[in-house]
């Protein structure tokens, strides 16, 4: 939608000879957590790109196709602001490869110029419908931490990033004594904002509220001295762009409790990604303890279900979508494949692309949910 004639007149101002190139050419733009889905219109898009062609000018388009940032891959700008697992960009083919109305207006424009290939275009790829999936609790976090930090915990008198932990992606836990009574709520601070990026709080279990890189950097805490005050934090994805990607992740600077600097940490990794390959059910149907209250779902917790495909229906399994009614924000495996991030209580992004190759129709496939806040399953 920009200046065509400006934008090659710059070019020629630094280059007066050689082809004239557009290498990204933007189809459409990428989502950001919290705000609205970025649509740029197919005649904005088919305009320009008729005008770059008329010009005799080569030209990529960015993206030509979207795509998935499956497990902890999603990228982030400045000021701090993470993308989501869809990378569908409103391209001219989907997420899902999909054809779409902008992909047959750009057809269209590059017929103008090139002959087009004979034969049928490819379809779009059926999807299917399989219905719910029941998931039932397996524990907190902090009930199976043996099985998800096996090697235990790195012990600091002050915080560790994630790179000095090398865990370079998905959540560690960071874990202190609290060194007084909290019976009145007491503030808990990260007072260099600190917290890269998002941090779930407990006090021997009981959740206690969410820290949150630029958003969120007090809560009020209550406990007794010497309960175990946890931080679950959340790496939510790397500023890949510009002076700002030198961002690191976990607890970057000191948290304070009323002003006082807390030490003496234990922080654990968690390989979570691995306990969930090695059958994370086998590892968490027997936590070690049990803390907090039984029947409090919000914290970080894990939940698992199995999906059947059904027999006596040709081609299945076939590419679908997982949608999360009811539930706040986590990460979700299927048969072990870490297929991303879901948050729809901040969006925009309400479902997850499920590709048929994860899938399996011979056996049962396992789900397994952590959801981070609170989910709507009462068993």
């Amino acid at each position: 939608g920009g200046n065509v004639t400006a934008a090659f007149l710059a070019q020629r101002g630094s280059e007066p000879t050689g082809p004239l190139v557009n290498s990204e050419f933007y189809t459409g733009w990428l989502d950001h957590w919290g705000h609205r889905h970025s649509v740029v219109p197919t005649q904005t898009i088919a305009k320009t790109l008729n005008e770059i062609l008329a010009r005799g000018a080569n030209v990529n388009l960015y993206m030509f196709i979207g795509g998935t940032n499956f497990a902890y891959w999603n990228g982030a700008n400045m000021p701090y602001m993470p993308q989501p697992t869809s990378y569908d960009y409103d391209a001219p083919l989907s997420e899902a490869g999909d054809l779409t109305e902008k992909y047959f207006a750009l057809r269209e424009v590059i017929g103008m110029y090139k002959q087009l290939p004979e034969g049928l275009i490819p379809p779009t790829t059926p999807k299917f419908a399989y219905g719910k999936v029941r998931l039932q609790k397996v524990g907190t976090v902090v009930e199976v931490l043996d099985g998800l930090s096996p090697v235990g915990p790195v012990k600091s008198t002050y915080p560790l990033t994630f790179v000095q932990l090398k865990q370079y992606f998905g959540f560690v836990l960071y874990r202190t004594m609290l060194p007084k009574n909290c019976t009145e709520p007491t503030q808990l601070s990260s007072p260099l904002n600190g917290v890269h990026d998002r941090a779930y709080v407990s006090v021997d279990g009981v959740p206690q509220g969410v820290l949150e890189r630029d958003k969120s950097l007090t809560i009020n805490i209550t406990g007794k001295a010497g309960a175990n005050l946890d931080i679950l934090v959340e790496n939510m994805g790397r500023v890949n762009f510009g002076r700002y990607n030198n961002d690191f992740k976990g607890l970057v600077s000191n948290l304070t409790l009323d002003q006082d600097i807390l030490v003496e940490w234990e922080i654990y990794p968690l390989d979570i990604d691995g306990a969930v390959n090695h059958h994370i059910n086998g590892h968490l149907d027997r936590p070690k303890k049990s803390v907090g209250n039984p029947w409090s779902y919000e914290g970080p917790t894990f939940y698992t279900g199995r999906l059947s495909i059904p027999g006596g229906i040709p081609d299945l399994p076939q590419d679908t979508y997982v949608k999360f009614p009811g539930w706040t924000k986590g990460q979700i495996w299927i048969n072990g494949f870490n297929l991303g991030r879901y948050w729809p209580a901040r969006g925009p992004q309400l479902t997850l692309f499920v590709p048929r190759n994860i899938l399996v129709s011979s056996v049962p496939n396992n789900i397994t949910v952590l959801e981070l806040e609170c989910s709507p399953c009462s068993t």
